[in-house]
């Protein structure tokens, strides 16, 4: 039987290169869906304030949607679903037609209408912490509506929303570990396969643990070193 420190070696008898490669795509993955997240996450927080009611009903049905359903099952329905869709509808045109649809990409899409969902609503509060005065103020300096969003109410918008998307980042990193469901070679995935062939599930999985506590600590002083540089802003003006 081979040693703990055999197995976690590099090369052909160990598997630190396996689950080094996890690493890599859980990386990958968490951030190509951030800006994503965000993104949906900012315009329908702008929704579900707006004076249009459809828009507001629209941004409501959308985070009741996603909050709701569990994000394994979101999974599943975006990577099957699209899949099945897609190739219906391919059909219609070539009956002999097939068509795979991207794991990774499913998985940037599925933790991203997830992570957007709960963004609208940290979004949300943000806007609504902002004086309404600010608008007006940017109005009657003679600021566009877009030049106020950009230079009066987002720097102050990103100050108040960072806690709670800082807490939203890291259960992004944790949601990586569903893509293991769809074939996608995240940490788990590796770490997994790893423990079925040596048969040490413990070791493995205790290392794919360390792993994502590391991922938390570092990603947790980043946050702290961009909140301070945040805040220094905010006193310099």
């Amino acid at each position: 039987m081979q040693s703990a420190w055999t197995l976690l070696s590099w090369g052909s008898d160990g598997w630190l290169d396996d689950i080094a490669y996890g690493v890599f795509v859980t990386v990958c993955l968490a951030l190509a869906t951030l800006p994503l997240g965000l993104m949906m996450g900012f315009f329908i927080a702008l929704a579900k304030q707006s004076n249009e009611a459809s828009l507001r009903l629209a941004g409501n049905v959308y985070t009741t949607i996603f909050r709701g359903l569990p994000e394994l099952l979101t999974l599943f329905l975006v990577y099957f679903g699209v899949q099945i869709g897609a190739q219906n509808l391919l059909r219609l045109f070539n009956p002999e037609a097939t068509i795979e649809v991207n794991s990774f990409v499913s998985g940037m899409v599925a933790l991203g209408v997830v992570f957007s969902s709960y963004a609208s609503e940290v979004f949300l509060s943000a806007f609504r912490a902002i004086p309404p005065g600010q608008y007006e103020g940017g109005h009657a300096l003679g600021l566009s509506r877009g030049r106020t969003m950009r230079l009066v109410i987002l720097p102050q918008l990103i100050r108040i929303a960072l806690p709670g998307l800082s807490n939203l980042w890291l259960i992004l990193l944790k949601d990586t570990a569903l893509v293991s469901a769809i074939g996608l070679s995240d940490i788990l995935r590796q770490a997994g396969v790893a423990a079925r062939v040596t048969k040490h599930a413990f070791m493995f999985f205790g290392v794919a643990s360390l792993i994502y506590l590391v991922l938390a600590i570092v990603s947790s002083v980043g946050i702290g070193a961009i909140a301070r540089s945040v805040g220094r802003r905010e006193m310099a003006r």
